[in-house]
């Protein structure tokens, strides 16, 4: 025994902590290795991994054997596949700005960019990300450039194809000689060829050897810029000044890409502590850009959530898939509407109901945030969610398209909304003067009923106030695990496992959502709950689940601001509450909108049980759903602006924005303002 406790104890001694690790670095090149052996200097806590490839480092930081590399646009969109998965941590971030990648013509050129086909081209240099990785991703992505993918055909063979004659430097010009027809040199990215990089595009299309050229939006000289216009995507031309408005996609900042569960802190302060005058200058080592740009003026650190499609952004994303892959495929008419779901019971009621839905398929995702990112990615099509999710949901580019309605009568008529309301036990003094220091109940982290409004209310005034520093001790499911806003929570409640689940905004959290803040009050884990106003009379007086058979309805009050020493039965909601707040939504992507609304509207027709729970409470909708409600409003229209305040105000007293709101907010273009 005392053997083993000595072996024990001395691998505890032996094992390194976490923070005394060095940060392994994975260079591609002998230059590189140089580099960072001269930045390994300047911190001790920097190693350098030499591999062959941004591939074998990629490879190397999935192992395990190196924990970072740096990479492009395209070198993120390749890690952030398999068998890699990796994601961007932290950016470059740039005085001068990105590159607008841009199709150029002379102002009196008589096309646009639907009638390319047979024209003479210009660009920069092949496979730079304004004159090849972006123009050509994108008009394959569009189908302007018929290419079934490498199983077909090279893609240098289909836009040879394309264009009756190019000038496009590094490419090689042995199998498709038209491709450097139109050059003036020996057709490198270099010296020796006259049109090569972006100002040799330019004067490529300047002196008639081509009719477009595919550059960067800075390229064309300032003084000549009014004889020239850009064409757009949507086939307008405009003035080379409108590029923001008018261009083919954007190059993102070069970023470091690690594993998901990579420390990026530990990371970014390694690289904090190196001078940037070391960091972002190459000049001693021969070759330009050496692991991170020249260019770059600093880093920033990424939101956690964010991944390698939220990086880069929709257009560029498909852009490189298109690349990669060819053409993409047109819908079958009878293709599957994905329903995104957030736990088994959630998961057992969709395979259910595809038994009567034709099309439909069940996609399980971990929490409501990441069926906000598997929607966007294509993924899956649809959930449905609580209207501070749909705010979040909005912002990364979904649309509220179907509405739940909780009167049947109003099925009909406009649109539903509820009150938002907090209730006490009966006879437990709490009033809203005295809610101070006391143990509180929440649906969720940033819900509208559990979180928004109640924020507002209590804290919109008081800038030093926040829910986690007004109560003493709280269940808000999806809060931080080691805060006091998941000391209440309970978890799934089963001997084995349950712990885990302890705080997850998902209903293996028995205190999550409505159901699960008012049962962490029955239960008197907490004083007070931050619910629906329809909550207690749905689950009382025989209504509820066996955990609420003995409830009362009259054992429950209301409390509210305008009446801050009063309290009132559960029915007087409209007299008490905290605020009226949008109904929950269905969530969707615009491109298949219309088939997610045409699905559900069959589905409420003919499933009686549509919006019933066996189980559990309000899986997939809430229960209290009569039908659902078609919504053609926008997102600000939905919501409505006071809401919407409600929300912006919060996140600014409160701890901030949600990280998933600033992965999908943020420009991948990483300017530094400063």
């Amino acid at each position: 025994m005392n053997i083993l406790l000595l072996s024990l104890l001395g691998c505890l001694v032996v094992a390194p902590s976490a923070s005394a690790q060095k940060v392994k670095w994975c260079v591609k090149t002998q230059n590189e290795l140089k580099k960072c052996e001269h930045l390994a200097s300047k911190s001790a806590d920097l190693e350098c991994h030499l591999q062959p490839s941004i591939t074998e480092c990629m490879k190397s930081v999935k192992d395990g054997e190196a924990y970072a590399v740096t990479a492009d646009g395209k070198d993120v969109y390749l890690g952030g596949l398999h068998p890699y998965g990796l994601s961007p941590i932290i950016a470059e971030k740039y005085k001068k700005g990105c590159c607008y990648a841009v199709a150029v013509v002379k102002s009196d050129a008589n096309f646009n960019i639907n009638e390319l086909r047979g024209k003479t081209s210009c660009h920069s240099c092949y496979q730079s990300s304004g004159g090849w990785n972006i123009p050509i991703g994108r008009l394959v992505a569009e189908k302007k450039i018929v290419w079934d993918g490498p199983d077909d055909m090279p893609l240098e063979k289909a836009v040879s194809q394309f264009f009756s004659s190019s000038c496009i430097p590094g490419i090689s010009k042995t199998p498709y000689p038209n491709l450097c027809r139109s050059c003036q040199g020996d057709c490198s990215c270099s010296q020796s060829e006259m049109y090569s990089g972006d100002e040799g595009a330019f004067q490529c299309l300047k002196n008639g050897k081509g009719q477009v050229a595919f550059v960067c939006h800075d390229a064309i000289p300032v003084s000549e810029r009014q004889n020239y216009q850009l064409l757009c995507r949507d086939g307008s031309r405009r003035s080379v000044e409108d590029y923001k408005d008018c261009h083919l996609g954007k190059e993102p900042a070069r970023a470091v890409i690690g594993r998901m569960d990579a420390d990026s802190q530990q990371i970014y302060k390694v690289l904090k502590q190196i001078p940037d005058s070391d960091l972002f200058s190459s000049a001693a080592f021969g070759v330009k850009d050496l692991i991170f740009s020249d260019s770059a003026s600093g880093l920033i650190e990424l939101p956690k959530s964010t991944d390698s499609f939220l990086y880069l952004k929709e257009d560029y994303y498909k852009s490189m898939h298109a690349l990669r892959g060819g053409n993409p495929p047109a819908p079958a008419p009878d293709h599957t509407i994905k329903w995104c779901v957030i736990s088994h019971g959630e998961h057992f009621k969709c395979d259910k109901l595809s038994l009567y839905i034709p099309r439909l398929e069940c996609r399980r995702a971990s929490s409501v945030e990441d069926c906000i990112k598997k929607v966007k990615r294509g993924e899956a099509d649809f959930f449905a969610a609580d209207s501070g999710q749909v705010y979040i949901a909005g912002k990364c580019g979904l649309v509220p398209a179907m509405v739940e309605q909780y009167d049947q009568q109003s099925c009909d008529a406009e649109a539903s909304s509820f009150y938002a309301v907090a209730v006490v036990r009966k006879g437990s003094g709490i009033t809203w003067n005295k809610l101070h220091g006391i143990k509180s109940c929440h649906t969720g982290l940033d819900r509208s009923a559990g979180w928004i409004v109640p924020d507002a209310a209590i804290c919109g005034k008081t800038p030093t106030c926040t829910l986690y520093n007004f109560f003493s001790k709280s269940c808000a499911p999806g809060a931080d695990r080691n805060s006091n806003m998941c000391e209440l929570c309970k978890g799934s409640g089963q001997l084995v496992g349950g712990e885990q689940s302890k705080c997850k905004a998902s209903s293996e959290e028995l205190y999550y959502g409505y159901d699960g803040a008012f049962r962490c009050l029955a239960e008197k884990a907490g004083d007070v709950a931050f619910i629906k106003h329809s909550i207690v009379g749905a689950y009382t007086d025989g209504n509820g689940p066996d955990w609420a058979k003995d409830l009362k309805s009259d054992d429950f009050e209301l409390i509210c601001p305008e009446s801050p020493d009063t309290t009132f039965k559960p029915s007087e909601f409209a007299s008490c509450n905290l605020a009226r707040v949008p109904a929950h939504a269905v969530v969707t992507r615009e491109d298949v909108r219309s088939d997610v609304v045409s699905l559900l509207k069959k589905a409420q027709s003919s499933i009686p049980d549509l919006f019933k729970s066996e189980g559990d409470r309000n899986l997939l909708f809430s229960d209290s759903t009569k039908c659902l409600q078609e919504n053609t409003k926008p997102l600000e229209e939905f919501l409505t602006k006071n809401y919407m305040d409600m929300i912006e105000r919060t996140y600014k007293t409160g701890t901030g924005e949600p990280d998933l709101l600033k992965a999908c907010t943020m420009d991948n273009c990483m300017k530094d303002e400063v």
